[in-house]
C-alpha cells in the first residue's frame, strides 16, 4: 500500500483509492486527488486489495476519510465503519469512479471527478437512514428481490474516456469481443419467475404465500422508515403494486436472492431489516 502526504490547508483528509478505480479511470483519479490536495492536507493511500483498504481505513485517526470508487467502494466503507462501531461519529465522503455509479447518484453525489472533489471539500454532513439485516448486512440505497442485474458500461469503457490513444482502446476492446468464448457472452440470465413469499412491515402481512409476487424493493424514505414494494404476480390485466411504509421488514418463503446496493445475497428462506434512523453521515454539495 502506498501513502502520499500533502499539506496545503489545516483540514485533514484521509483519501483512499479503491484498486478498481486506478484500474478503470485512473485519469479521473488524479484529477480527484488534485483537487482534493490543492484544498485540503491529505495522506492519499493506494491499497492493493480489501484488506489494505481495511487496514487503511482503520487507522484514519482524526482525518475525514474520503473514498475514491464506485458503488462497491463506498458500500465496502460504511460496512467497515459499521463493524467498528464508527458509523455515528465519522462522516464519510467519496468520490465515485468506476463503472457502477448509482447508488452514489442516487444519494446526491455529483458523478464527475471534479465536482465531486470540491463536495468533498465545501460540502455539508447529511445523516442518512440504514438498512441493517439480522446477517449484519447494510442497504444504503434500494433492496430488489429477485436482484436484476447492474447496467455497467462495458469493461474499458471509463478508460477510453481519459486514454491519449482512444483508437488503441478501440481496437483492443475489438479483439476481446471477437476472440471472447461463447460461454462469456455476458447475459442477464433468465428472468426469474413469480415467487411465493410472505411480506411483513412492522408485524403486519402485506402479501402472503398465497399470493404469486413479480418483485419486492424496500428503501429508506424519511424519518426512519422504510418504504415497500410489492408487485403481484397476474394474468392479464396487471395488479396494482401494494405498498407500506415501516421500521421492519421481514420476507420469508421459498429461497431466494436479493441485491443490497450492488451486491447478491443469498438464496436465503427469511431475513428481516431494521431501519437505523440517522446511522450514517455522508458529506453531500450544500
Amino acid at each position: 500500500m502506498t501513502e502520499v502526504a500533502t499539506s496545503p490547508t489545516s483540514e485533514q483528509l484521509l483519501v483512499v483509492v479503491d484498486p478498481v478505480a486506478r484500474r478503470t479511470d485512473g485519469e479521473s483519479v488524479r484529477i480527484a486527488k488534485d483537487v482534493l490536495s490543492a484544498g485540503a492536507t491529505t495522506k492519499v493511500c493506494l491499497p492493493d486489495g480489501p484488506e489494505e483498504f481495511a487496514r487503511a481505513l482503520a487507522r484514519r485517526g482524526s482525518r475525514r476519510p474520503v473514498v475514491v470508487g464506485d458503488d462497491r467502494a463506498l458500500l465496502r466503507a460504511v460496512s467497515l465503519l459499521h463493524r467498528q462501531r464508527d458509523l455515528a461519529a465519522c462522516a464519510l465522503s467519496v468520490v465515485p469512479v468506476g463503472g457502477v455509479l448509482s447508488l452514489a447518484r442516487s444519494l446526491g453525489v455529483p458523478t464527475g471527478a471534479v465536482a465531486a472533489a470540491r463536495a468533498v471539500l465545501d460540502g455539508v454532513e447529511r445523516r442518512l437512514d440504514l438498512l441493517v439485516d439480522d446477517s449484519d448486512g447494510l442497504v444504503l440505497g434500494t433492496l430488489r428481490i429477485p436482484p436484476l442485474p447492474l447496467r455497467e458500461p462495458p469493461a474499458g469503457a471509463s478508460a477510453m474516456s481519459s486514454s491519449g490513444h482512444p483508437w488503441l482502446r478501440t481496437c483492443q476492446s475489438l479483439v476481446r469481443t471477437l476472440a471472447a468464448r461463447p460461454g462469456r457472452v455476458v447475459s442477464s440470465g433468465p428472468v426469474p419467475g413469480p415467487s411465493r413469499l410472505r411480506v411483513e412491515v412492522d408485524g403486519v402481512t402485506l402479501v402472503d404465500l398465497d399470493q404469486p409476487v413479480e418483485a419486492v424493493s424496500v428503501m429508506p424514505c424519511s424519518a426512519g422508515t422504510a418504504e415497500v414494494e410489492v408487485r403481484p404476480a397476474s394474468v392479464g390485466a396487471e395488479a396494482s403494486p401494494l405498498r407500506a411504509v415501516g421500521r421492519t421488514v421481514t420476507v420469508s418463503g421459498a429461497d431466494f436472492r436479493y441485491r443490497a446496493d450492488a451486491v447478491v445475497s443469498g438464496p436465503v428462506r427469511t431475513r428481516t431489516w431494521t431501519v437505523r434512523e440517522g446511522a450514517w453521515g455522508l458529506t453531500l454539495p450544500g
